[in-house]
């Protein structure tokens, strides 16, 4: 891997990253295929032709179903989902957050109850780096913790210390897997992941840590889990600085395009989010001018595409009234074309985010378009 930084305005930067997989051009937006699909009945062929640069998978849900062993088999994670583009893996670490009525964290790791059939699965850090190893993505993520942004000192202080306990076990793990003969991608690739909720004296002292790993990447974890939006921008101001300049940054699970575009200007190269296609399934699209809920009856009429100019699949051929009314017969088509229209936006909005970087005007690009998301949802 290379990463190199090709212009900066301010904090804001754009780079290009260069892995087994392709080249990656950041700022980017990941877009979250959880289980190696989209929801929404979006294919790999349909990424391409929207302009995704990298899929996201879960390890844990892989792990529970088909089975990492199953992808193995199968050439790894890109050949079984037919996609040839850069795949990151999240390391399972965010489910102890989200499942935590399904599990127990020791200091070896954590065991679960599966979220499917119940049945018991333990996952520390060498598993963790095996599935994803098994799963043979272009960056692997390190196995976190990620305590409640609105946890107790105490209990975040000794979270973040087991967490960087358990970094140090992937990377040797990670070290280990990749010099084995049978190993797929032995060019794979691992980020780290900053925690310490909203107290930045733990984040910063975490962050120096962490950086002297000497990681792939570095991820900021456990924000967008109940702090403010100021929170979340504080968090992130108070850590980058004290993450390697010369190594990507990305900003786990987060966010709106509003969130994003803060984001950019303190520093950050990767996103994710669930919200483009979680929102698109309910009707819910995202335009220049805020979040439009197509559901809504004034639509019944509307013989405009979601938004004038948008060259996606939806816009490019069918008009708000068609889709509103396929999303009210529940046809699946409904679905697809907003979850495909929102994932082309957040893919747009980051190459006009690197173009604006690339031509110095990104601070004007800020203003103009957050002036616009200001608008707010369409009820």
């Amino acid at each position: 891997m290379s990463y190199e930084i090709i212009k900066t305005e301010g904090s804001a930067k754009c780079a290009l990253m260069h892995t087994v997989h392709g080249t990656i051009h950041t700022p980017v937006f990941m877009n979250v295929g959880t289980v190696a699909a989209i929801k929404g009945a979006v294919s790999t062929a349909d990424l391409e032709m929207i302009g995704t640069q990298v899929e996201l998978s879960n390890t844990y849900h892989l792990h529970v179903r088909p089975g990492d062993e199953v992808v193995k088999k199968l050439g790894g994670l890109h050949k079984f989902m037919s996609w040839e583009r850069p795949i990151l893996t999240d390391s399972g670490g965010f489910q102890v957050f989200s499942l935590s009525s399904l599990r127990r964290i020791k200091e070896e790791g954590v065991y679960f109850n599966s979220h499917v059939d119940g049945r018991k699965i333990f996952m520390g850090p060498e598993e963790s780096m095996r599935i994803q190893s098994n799963l043979a993505s272009t960056i692997a993520m390190a196995f976190d913790e990620c305590p409640s942004s609105r946890a107790g000192r105490e209990y975040v202080r000794a979270s973040v210390d087991r967490t960087t306990r358990w970094l140090i076990r992937c990377r040797d793990e990670m070290n280990r897997l990749n010099s084995l003969p049978d190993t797929i991608n032995k060019e794979q690739l691992l980020f780290g992941i900053n925690q310490g909720a909203v107290f930045k004296d733990i984040r910063i002292e975490h962050a120096r840590e962490i950086s002297g790993l000497d990681l792939d990447g570095y991820a900021i974890g456990g924000l967008a889990v109940g702090e403010t939006h100021e929170e979340m921008y504080e968090t992130i101001e108070a850590v980058v600085p004290y993450l390697p300049k010369e190594k990507p940054t990305y900003l786990m699970g987060v966010g709106t395009p509003a969130n994003i575009i803060e984001a950019v200007d303190r520093g950050v190269d990767f996103f994710d989010c669930v919200y483009p296609t979680r929102n698109g399934r309910h009707g819910h699209v995202y335009t220049d001018n805020g979040r439009l809920n197509l559901l809504n009856k004034r639509f019944e009429t509307d013989d405009k595409p979601i938004e004038e100019g948008c060259n996606c699949p939806a816009c490019s051929r069918y008009s708000r009234a068609y889709i509103r009314h396929l999303l009210k017969a529940g046809e699946m088509l409904g679905m697809r074309l907003c979850v495909l229209h929102n994932l082309y936006y957040y893919n747009n909005l980051m190459s006009r985010i690197r173009e604006s970087i690339m031509n110095g005007s990104f601070k004007a690009f800020k203003k103009q378009r957050l002036e616009g998301f200001s608008k707010g949802l369409d009820e």
